[in-house]
């Protein structure tokens, strides 16, 4: 479940029981919004740098889970920021993030896989994403 504190503009959610804030969602760009769960406290990512992050990818229809770098035989994932190596959504919002940060970024079905999805992981064509981003390293 989730709900808003209207005192202090706070958004949050419920889980295992655990009330985590999270910040109201910021617009990064057309189709693309941010949510900071935990802020980070490290240096900004920058373009062309490599990312390292956990991730957690929903379907936004009812948050479905299609891949995670928590689940077993996973690891962190790596890239370089801003330069197309990643969907557009995840690009543009890990641009905004810091190292140690934790956000939800959610996007339209056109910054994500467009009219193609990807069947193999279960995201149809045009599906709104939702991904859970910690930033571990940025080197």
């Amino acid at each position: 479940s989730s709900g808003i504190n209207a005192e202090y503009g706070q958004h949050y959610y419920y889980t295992n029981n655990l009330r985590k804030i999270m910040s109201a969602p910021i617009k990064v760009s057309a189709g693309v919004e941010k949510t900071v769960i935990t802020p980070g406290t490290g240096a900004a990512v920058t373009r062309g740098a490599t990312v390292t992050v956990h991730c957690t990818g929903m379907l936004t229809a009812g948050l479905k889970k299609f891949w995670s770098t928590h689940d077993p035989g996973q690891r962190a994932f790596t890239f370089k920021a801003g330069v197309g190596q990643v969907i557009q959504g995840w690009d543009e919002g890990t641009m905004t993030m810091c190292l140690g940060e934790k956000s939800r970024i959610s996007m339209t079905g056109d910054k994500g896989y467009g009219s193609g999805g990807f069947p193999a992981w279960g995201i149809p064509p045009n599906a709104g994403l939702t991904f859970e981003l910690e930033v571990i390293s940025i080197q």
